[in-house]
């Protein structure tokens, strides 16, 4: 019966015969695989977690396709007649939004101090679903861009960008367009143009390479800066309904507005980033499911020792009736309860640890070099079950040659076994 073979293993595995050496054994086996199965949850759930905090900033923060004119020439972003092209974009299938927007090179600078950054001008007049975060926020009237106490037009700061230059709301910038530098008749270089704001507001993008060179002013304002016409702007971006299909649309963006004009979307912008991390995901899985394969190397030497320890009880049980399979199924039963206890108590403390670990997010990060200042976590659900399982059938796996060896000793020379 099936209850006697799963009570000789239990037996076996609780056996204090000769001290505690072997119940030892059999937690510390039970231990690599607790230690392999927990470091290998929050390793993936941590690099999951990464990989969505990132994508999530990302799209937050930027439209899903952008459309240029297809004029290399000048080697500026523009687009001519963005009214027509917005309005042209918007009947291509999956489009939400579209919109004109400009990104200009500036320095920034507040009192003695100066730095470089990007100058996003955002369109607030058009009707037309958020394209970012900046966006909603304009729309909703958590952010504005006026009016100001001075009178000049209103900025807005990312929130590192804010920190380093000392600004706050109502502080006065000065604003010099690196863009459009000028050139007299006789060849010298004139000096920019200095534009004046009044800091408005400050944006936390959540993501230090956008916090920190990252400010927004309407669209005419920056449209007067570059001495742009009405109809001019830095490009169209567009939002669909589908982030990951922004390819397939880009395409039928392109063929729709013809050879005049050129798409990017915002995969192929991050491909490279994307495509790094997931290398990275799959490495360090990689690497982690070595534990768990030498915590199966310590449940064979387990269960070799058990045979060893076992064997006059083996041959004993064989000479009363007991056959080759039913022996083969106590060892495999004792590798598998070894296995599923590891796994279960490393799937306890690693799901515990990566609840901690989004709750708290008590482990920072320096965010110059990993764009984000905390810990992101994500467990996907069958990211687990695939551990999980793994982990058992590895188990399972490191049973077979022991209880091989256990099955195929001969009663007579087992009980004669010293």
């Amino acid at each position: 019966m099936r209850g006697l073979e799963w009570y000789v293993a239990r037996r076996y595995l609780a056996s204090r015969r000769k001290g505690r050496f072997l119940s030892l054994i059999t937690w510390i086996a039970v231990g690599g695989v607790f230690v392999g199965v927990a470091a290998l949850i929050t390793v993936i759930a941590v690099m999951t977690g990464l990989q969505r905090d990132l994508r999530a900033k990302i799209l937050g923060n930027n439209p899903h396709i952008y459309v240029f004119d297809n004029d290399t020439a000048k080697l500026r972003l523009r687009v001519t007649d963005w009214p027509a092209v917005v309005e042209r974009v918007r009947g291509v299938p999956g489009v939400v939004t579209a919109a004109p927007f400009i990104m200009t090179q500036v320095a920034v600078v507040a009192g003695e101090y100066g730095r470089t950054g990007m100058l996003y001008g955002v369109d607030v007049q058009t009707e037309h679903a958020p394209l970012t975060e900046v966006d909603a926020k304009l729309r909703s009237g958590e952010l504005a861009f006026g009016p100001t106490l001075s009178g000049l037009p209103g900025i807005i700061l990312g929130q590192q960008l804010a920190v380093d230059l000392g600004a706050y709301p109502g502080m006065l910038l000065t604003l010099y367009s690196i863009e459009n530098i000028k050139v007299s008749g006789t060849g010298d270089i004139l000096p920019p143009t200095a534009h004046q704001f009044e800091v408005t507001g400050i944006h936390n993008a959540g993501m230090y390479e956008y916090d920190m060179q990252n400010m927004y002013a309407s669209f005419d304002v920056v449209r007067e800066i570059l001495e742009l016409d009405p109809n001019q702007s830095g490009g169209v971006a567009v939002n669909v309904a589908d982030p990951w299909a922004a390819s397939q649309i880009a395409a039928q963006v392109s063929t729709e507005l013809g050879d005049g004009y050129w798409t990017e979307d915002w995969i192929r912008l991050n491909g490279s980033l994307f495509s790094a991390l997931k290398l990275e995901k799959i490495a360090m899985g990689v690497i982690l499911f070595l534990i768990v394969i030498v915590a199966a190397f310590n449940i064979v030497s387990t269960l070799i020792m058990v045979v060893a320890d076992r064997t006059r009880e083996i041959g004993i049980l064989k000479s009363m009736g007991m056959t080759s399979a039913r022996i083969l199924r106590i060892f495999v039963l004792q590798g598998l309860a070894i296995g599923t206890i590891g796994t279960v108590l490393g799937a306890a403390a690693g799901i515990g640890l990566v609840t901690l670990l989004g709750r708290y997010r008590f482990i920072e990060l320096p965010a110059d070099v990993y764009f984000l200042d905390s810990l992101p976590v994500a467990l996907e659900p069958l990211d687990l079950t695939l551990i999980l399982l793994l982990s058992i059938l590895i188990s399972f796996a490191a049973t077979i040659y022991p209880a091989l060896q256990a099955s195929r000793l001969l009663p007579v020379e087992a009980i004669r076994h010293d």
